[in-house]
Parts: C-alpha cells; structure tokens; sequence
C-alpha cells in the first residue's frame, strides 16, 4: 500500500542579498515568473532577520556590501539553514578562491553583471538539487 502527500508542492524561497536596489529590482523582474518565492534584502543586518523567520531554499548572496562581506553572511545563513543552496554573487571574481567557497558551504560563485539565461539555469539547477532531496 502506498500513500501519497496530500501537501501541495511549495515553490522554493530564494533570498537575493545586495546593497544596490535596482540589482534587487532588476533580478526579482526576472525571475519573477520562474516559481520561486523571492524575497530580498538590501543590508546584512536584514538578510538574518529574514534568515531567522523564514525557510530558505536558495540564498544568492552579493560579496561586496557595506558592514559584512558576502562569504561571511552566507557563511552565518548556512549556521541557521545548512540545507540552502548558497550562491555568492560578485564583479570581482578574483577576490574569492574556491577553496574559501568550500569551506564557507558555498555552493558556487556567479558573476556580475549576469546575463538573465545563465541566472536562470544556475537557479534551475539549484531548484532541482532541493527537490531531489
């Protein structure tokens, strides 16, 4: 006998973290039609709050912000939701190593500026990681 979740599929949370607005804008016009449930935050301080009182799937995370580098907030969301697919967003993709992703729990690096396809597919390809559990 088998029985079959009678909840209904939620779309995922993905938390998009920059300090400039019309990054935040111009990424949630995009993806806005993709099935996610974007949320986002302009400051460090107000990515945590939100990490604290949601459920997070998907945090794509911008390096160079005013009070906390990008690798160290990530680093802390993971703390509270280590199961989130974490993304760092950066135009100085030199400043980073690999290694320090790694040992952060960061699962991968996306440069600025961002072509909507190539933000579209690494966001599909985190989607289907959650859903395969």
């Amino acid at each position: 006998m088998t029985t079959e979740s009678t909840e209904p599929a939620r779309n995922p949370v993905l938390l998009i973290i920059d300090d400039e607005t019309r990054i935040l804008t111009a990424m949630q016009r995009s993806l806005r039609r993709e099935g996610y449930e974007i949320l986002t935050a302009a400051t460090p301080e107000d990515a945590l709050f939100i990490a604290k009182s949601r459920t997070l799937d998907i945090v794509l995370c911008d390096q160079r912000m005013p009070g906390m580098r990008g690798t160290e907030l990530l680093a802390k969301i993971g703390e509270v939701h280590p199961h989130a697919t974490r993304i760092l967003m950066t135009g100085w993709t030199d400043a980073v190593t690999i290694g320090e992703l790694e040992s952060l729990g960061i699962s991968g690096i996306f440069a600025k500026p961002w072509e909507d396809a190539e933000l579209k597919k690494l966001l599909r390809k985190a989607a289907s990681v959650i859903a395969s559990g």
